[in-house]
């Protein structure tokens, strides 16, 4: 009996121990807590800064805002049965830039075309000189012509960095004659219908001009074009000349070899998707001055890119343009009536 109590006592003992355990009460410590793992919060990752574009480049010219007006109608240079020519003067990036402009007679408001001349020394230029065939036709066609000089030239102002900046301020000074149009007032022009023509260097500046500014112009015709890529033009035209510009391009932004990203961002043909205005290009087979290849290899970068482009080929025409230059013409009047009129 004295062995049952005995047991019986050591049971409530065990009891009383295991109950105290269970609730935390008694003298046994609570057990310690579990430990826990922190993490730090997540850092956020930057934004990055986007690169700033080269200043000497198409994406440059692109990012930046472009000025042009007031075109302002000076000294009258002839006067013809269908049109009156005038020496004009307009405001482009806060340069003045001087040019001729002939207003064809009768009732308008007449489309009006821009002019890109070659490439002529500028110091023996004068206004209205290089496109002189074209000035004459288009007005008597009833177009407005505006024929620019480009900055350096005749009466315009000085930019003396133009030349090493591989001459993007063309580019500038077309896109300035546009907005000067388009901004004029004058009743003679309709600014909703404004189409670019450019012959050799001049054609270069209208490719840049359709990338840089896509909707400003409504139609395109380019003669003997440069090529898109200024490495061949200067290749062509300057380095094996010895011209010693050469070395202050070189020196300024590396030969295409050593700085291929910044020759690639000075080409028109990096952009070409930007373009959305007709374009019709005239070449002759027998050009030795601009290489019909330069021509055939933009037009495939256009092609390429889903754009409305058209190339017409003049079996033995030179870059001058001789024999042929009516049916050319006849082809680039039937082009912007499709499209201006």
């Amino acid at each position: 009996m004295r062995r049952l109590r005995a047991l019986a006592g050591v049971a409530a003992g065990l009891t009383l121990l295991l109950t105290a355990a269970c609730t935390g009460g008694g003298e046994e410590p609570a057990p310690p807590p579990s430990p826990r793992t922190t993490s730090a919060s997540p850092t956020p990752t930057p934004t990055p800064t986007p690169t700033p574009p080269h200043p000497v480049s198409i994406q440059a010219l692109i990012e930046r805002d472009h000025s042009g007006s007031g075109l302002r109608l000076g000294t009258v240079l002839a006067r013809t049965a269908a049109y009156t020519s005038y020496a004009v003067t307009y405001e482009s990036d806060g340069l003045t830039v001087s040019g001729l402009m002939n207003i064809p007679r009768g009732k308008g408001p007449f489309p009006a075309l821009v002019l890109a001349h070659g490439y002529i020394d500028p110091a023996v230029y004068t206004t209205g000189r290089g496109l002189a065939r074209e000035q004459d036709l288009l007005a008597r066609e009833g177009y407005v012509v505006l024929h620019t000089d480009y900055r350096n030239h005749a009466r315009s102002d000085d930019d003396p960095d133009n030349d090493v900046r591989l001459r993007l301020g063309y580019t500038s000074d077309v896109i300035g004659a546009g907005l000067a149009l388009r901004d004029s007032g004058r009743p003679e022009i309709d600014p909703d219908r404004i189409g670019l023509l450019g012959r050799s260097m001049g054609g270069g500046v209208v490719y840049n001009t359709l990338v840089v500014a896509p909707g400003l112009f409504d139609a395109a015709v380019v003669f003997a074009p440069v090529s898109a890529r200024p490495q061949d033009n200067i290749d062509h035209f300057q380095r094996g000349e010895g011209d010693p510009l050469v070395a202050e391009i070189d020196e300024a932004y590396g030969t295409p070899e050593e700085n291929p990203r910044f020759w690639r961002n000075v080409s028109p043909l990096t952009f070409v998707d930007r373009v959305t205005e007709p374009l019709l290009i005239h070449h002759g087979t027998a050009d030795t001055t601009c290489p019909l290849a330069w021509t055939k290899r933009t037009v495939a970068a256009f092609e390429a890119a889903g754009k409305d482009v058209e190339l017409r080929q003049y079996p033995g025409e030179g870059h001058t343009f001789g024999p042929q230059w009516p049916r050319s013409m006849e082809a680039t009047v039937a082009f912007f009536e499709r499209h201006l009129r």
